[in-house]
């Protein structure tokens, strides 16, 4: 069970391969489970993949990596091929938001009806820092992202890999404006899409020095760009997954995961306004 796990190893279940046929070939995104709408009464919720729009937009066709379980407890790899994969994705309303988001309860049932138990843990909305929290944070906090950095991940086991890093930004300003904040690590094609999280396990401390003990998660956001060197000499912010000659800085663009909240209306519309 889940709870068997450790904070980080849970969050290897909360990430999904994404391969896509483009026209032009082939690339890979991470995608990541959320749950929209979630009651906790009633124990309802909207189960969705979350990735970039950039990730899945000129794709003709569409591949989910899922890890399955079996009755023994042995996992396994299945390949979803999504029929429609273009279509299957709901984009934010605001254009100039990079993100994109699909319903994943018809694809598990489709999945499940086939033999196949999808196995997976969900970020949801509690995770997400209010603005309190955001205060209490220092400009310099450590940071993990979990994706599939150039594609590379561990094929048998079908797990993501973990890379660490700061923020560069304080997550609670506006990076220029908009609702970003830039992270200092490694991002390569691969990476769009990836939930960006504090992670603290056994003691954290917050913006004044105060030590606490005790582990704290916060989802503060999904990465989806990163400034370039150009061959020209010229700095320049470009999607992940963009081949472009161009030699990455360390640096990531992240868009703040309040900005999920934009989907909620839609979510609302599909579920005939309950």
């Amino acid at each position: 069970m889940f709870m068997e796990l450790s904070p980080s190893e849970q969050l290897c279940y909360s990430t999904i391969r994404i391969e896509c046929v483009t026209p032009n070939g082939g690339s890979t995104g991470t995608g990541f489970f959320f749950n929209f709408l979630e009651n906790k009464e009633t124990h309802q919720f909207i189960p969705c993949i979350v990735t970039n729009k950039h990730v899945v937009e000129n794709a003709v066709h569409g591949i989910l990596v899922l890890t399955c379980k079996m009755k023994d407890g042995t996992e396994y790899l299945h390949r979803v091929n999504v029929s429609n994969f273009r279509q299957s994705w709901i984009f934010h309303p605001k254009q100039d938001v990079d993100l994109c988001i699909m319903p994943f309860q018809p694809i598990a049932e489709a999945v499940s009806a086939q033999g196949h138990n999808p196995y997976y843990i969900s970020l949801n909305a509690d995770l997400i820092p209010t603005k309190q929290q955001l205060e209490e944070l220092s400009a310099l906090e450590d940071i993990i992202m979990i994706g599939y950095p150039d594609g590379i991940w561990d094929a048998v086991n079908n797990k993501p890999i973990l890379r660490k890093g700061i923020t560069a930004t304080h997550p609670k300003r506006d990076f220029n404006g908009e609702k970003k904040f830039l992270i200092d690590a490694a991002c390569f094609p691969g990476s769009s899409g990836s939930p960006v999280l504090i992670l603290n396990q056994g003691s954290y401390s917050d913006r004044k020095g105060t030590v606490y003990i005790g582990s704290r998660a916060m989802f503060l956001g999904i990465l989806h760009a990163g400034p370039q060197h150009t061959a020209q000499g010229q700095i320049r912010f470009a999607n992940i997954p963009t081949t472009i000659t161009s030699i990455p800085n360390n640096l990531g663009l992240v868009i703040k995961s309040d900005e999920l909240y934009g989907f909620y209306d839609i979510l609302i519309n599909l579920a005939g306004g309950q």
